[in-house]
């Protein structure tokens, strides 16, 4: 599963701006809200709900904020139309994309996704063209420096993880997507708290690409995670480390 996370890698070294936070409020909003009206507005019920919160914290988001995000989508407060969908496509050297999105006007989306696409040498495919190749997993992250891959192997499995892999700067511990809050339990009580848990789609297999496709790669996928309605982007590439070490 090499490769999977080397976007995430990426923008973790990009300084946070307001403009990127304000956009990370939005998609955290987003998500708490389509998981509330899934599951139900109690986090301790509603594994997705849970996760989402999480992530709103780890980005220091008022708890009132939250708590009123968690009642719309619950149907407790009024609020926007929203649904969830995904486009598939290809971007630079035939990279695989799965575009998730969260939208009130599927056809503002649709014409946002397909210009980011076009303007960026890349093509929206057919439903299924590209997510055979993926599988959804949960997808924990512990630090390299704080333990050896021996002890997060035996802790992991042990707790009911699939994998793990060592992924340059982090171990990343692969779960069932439903076991994923137990096996982070289990770690944080062996002492191997997680950076970040995640519910992601990973690919079953990688392009690897060359310094000036990964440029090209990275700028498509940057414009894509840019618009409002985008909540993540998941991709198929695998930049050398030696490329990505030239910055």
């Amino acid at each position: 599963m090499a490769g999977h996370s080397k976007w995430k890698q990426i923008k973790h070294k990009k300084a946070k701006t307001d403009a990127q936070r304000s956009k990370v409020y939005t998609k955290v909003i987003r998500e708490i809200t389509i998981a509330s009206r899934q599951g139900g507005s109690d986090p301790n019920g509603n594994p997705r709900l849970r996760l989402a919160i999480q992530t709103a914290k780890e980005n220091n988001m008022p708890s009132d904020t939250i708590q009123r995000a968690a009642k719309k989508g619950a149907g407790e407060l009024e609020g926007q139309a929203l649904e969830e969908f995904w486009y598939e496509g290809y971007g630079p050297a035939g990279v695989a994309l799965i575009i998730d999105v969260v939208s009130d006007n599927r056809h503002r989306t649709a014409g946002e996704v397909r210009h980011a696409l076009t303007k960026h040498n890349g093509s929206l495919g057919e439903n299924g063209s590209v997510s055979w190749n993926f599988e959804t997993l949960g997808v924990i992250t512990i630090d390299k420096t704080r333990v050896d891959e021996e002890t997060v192997m035996a802790a992991a499995l042990d707790a009911g993880a699939t994998d793990v892999s060592d992924e340059g700067e982090v171990f990343e511990v692969y779960t069932d997507p439903t076991e994923l809050f137990q096996v982070m339990d289990a770690l944080k009580k062996a002492n191997l708290p997680a950076e970040s848990g995640e519910i992601q789609k990973v690919p079953k297999t990688y392009v690897k690409l060359s310094a000036d496709d990964a440029r090209k790669v990275l700028t498509l996928v940057e414009a894509l995670e840019d618009l409002d309605d985008v909540q993540r982007v998941s991709a198929n590439f695998d930049i050398p480390d030696e490329i990505l070490q030239q910055g």
